[in-house]
């Protein structure tokens, strides 16, 4: 009784939330989302506990964080945990998680581990939940140094001093081995786009352990090159299957240390396309910023070395940072730029890596320029309706595609939102509906809540539109939302 009695209501926590008009249920369904996307999946909130966060108690990590950067997004300002009348846990020194060594044998032991510790303890994102997801400064200025130059050979850690020995030595490794390590790399790309990131992203984590199993052992230069571009090619995988799942901070370790590999393998176009995923990353975060500069790096790393079909991709991406900064002058620039390198493409110059970027794919990525500008002016009709034929033109491109699945629901669920911005509400369910479908056969945490805040915004816009009404109705039942916990 005494300690119940000694519970005040936290008044600065309930000023907040009353002016934010949002209810409690709503809350505790952001807080769910905001977790998932940092890969804190043990986060399981509802409207009791939101009700009781009101009442005085004090939630523990990562919730106070959460709150804080809601409340700022919802007000234009910064809200810190304090004004919150919230007390928040120790946070990491400030890049723990991606400031690491540019150094051959610390990258491979440093991928080792990572990779070991994701396939023993990262059920159920138990793994993402201890790392902390780095931005701004902390995140760029790491990165930053993937453009000084290393000295020395690339070496495997057991044999240091072996450089001159083992130069001349043939690997036990033979050529056909290594074009078979390459092949599964570009089998799990496939599995990747076709099934989404959930159904085959442990079994890239386990083959890029193996790899570096092989890269601590002595190697002549030009095969341990040859080893850290696989490994590269296998952590930005696993990044991006952690990035699509929801593991957030998993993701952007692995995408760090494929970037770390990359300049290993003194292969700068590999390493522009990691910061291009890492990009994606932060565009996702709401973190236009960190995404522009990101990508600005990778342009800059890359500018001799990478195939047009690459320089149009990171075009792309540029226009879509440019665009969530509502720059838009620059963002038209970014996207004639993108059209214009994919001109020049020779898809037989390519590597593997970029097949992704077909012209489905550049329709698609400038289809979202227009719309995130839309919406940045206020959902302007004029940028809704230069997005319409460009996402129709990646729908139809995509649609029969058996391998790019999930390219095909994002654009679908892009299409609808589109439509949403036309005031078109009958045909915004239609595609979202149609996405739902496809969603059914992947595995893409990223689909799924995209589907969501797509009929979650039609119910906002058009609830009484009996057609809007019906795809709330069958989400519910074919896509619930199921909270994770520990």
């Amino acid at each position: 009784m005494g300690a119940a009695a000694e519970k005040q209501p936290n008044a600065q926590l309930s000023s907040w939330f009353v002016r934010s008009g949002w209810s409690k249920g709503e809350l505790a369904r952001q807080v769910n989302r905001r977790a998932r996307q940092m890969g804190a999946h043990h986060v399981s909130t509802d409207t009791s506990r939101v009700r009781r966060w009101l009442d005085g108690e004090q939630p523990r990590e990562p919730i106070p964080r959460i709150l804080s950067e809601l409340f700022s997004e919802r007000f234009g300002c910064v809200v810190p945990v304090e004004d919150l009348g919230l007390r928040s846990g120790r946070q990491p020194p400030a890049g723990g998680d991606v400031d690491l060594p540019w150094a051959g044998p610390q990258t491979v032991q440093l991928i080792n581990e990572f990779s070991r510790s994701d396939l023993m303890l990262g059920r159920r994102g138990f793994l993402g939940a201890s790392l902390a997801l780095s931005a701004g400064p902390a995140l760029v200025e790491p990165m930053q140094r993937w453009l000084v130059p290393t000295a020395g050979a690339v070496l495997p850690p057991a044999v240091p001093a072996a450089a001159d020995r083992d130069a001349g030595r043939p690997s036990r490794l033979s050529g056909q081995e290594l074009d078979l390590l390459e092949s599964t790399a570009v089998m799990f790309r496939e599995w990747d786009n076709q099934c989404g990131g959930g159904l085959r992203r442990k079994a890239v984590v386990g083959q890029l352990h193996e790899v570096t199993d092989l890269l601590q052992e002595p190697h002549p230069e030009r095969t341990a090159r040859r080893l850290f571009r696989i490994t590269a090619d296998l952590a930005a995988l696993a990044g991006w299957m952690s990035y699509d799942v929801g593991m957030q901070p998993t993701a952007q370790k692995y995408l760090v240390l494929a970037l770390h590999a990359a300049k290993e393998a003194g292969d700068r176009p590999l390493g522009a396309f990691v910061l291009s995923s890492m990009s994606r990353q932060m565009i996702h975060l709401d973190r236009p910023d960190d995404a522009l500069e990101l990508i600005h790096l990778a342009q800059y790393g890359s500018r001799d070395s990478a195939t047009a079909t690459t320089q149009s991709m990171l075009y792309a991406l540029e226009a879509r940072a440019y665009a969530a900064l509502g720059q838009v002058n620059k963002c038209h620039r970014a996207v004639r730029m993108a059209e214009d390198a994919f001109g020049d493409s020779r898809p037989a110059e390519d590597p593997a890596w970029i097949a992704f970027f077909t012209e489905a794919e550049l329709h698609a990525e400038n289809a979202h320029s227009y719309r995130d500008l839309a919406y940045v002016a206020g959902r302007s009709p004029t940028y809704a309706s230069l997005a319409h034929p460009e996402m129709e033109l990646a729908v139809s491109g995509f649609a029969d595609d058996p391998v790019h699945q999930r390219a095909y629901a994002l654009n679908l669920v892009g299409m609808g939102t589109v439509h949403l911005l036309m005031d078109q509400p009958e045909q915004a369910a239609h595609f979202t509906g149609h996405a739902l479908s496809v969603a059914k056969r992947i595995r893409s945490e990223r689909v799924n809540t995209r589907i969501r805040r797509t009929t979650d915004s039609a119910v906002r816009d058009f609830g009484d539109v009996p057609e809007v009404a019906a795809l709330a109705d069958r989400l519910a039942v074919e896509l619930p939302e199921v909270a994770e916990s520990a």
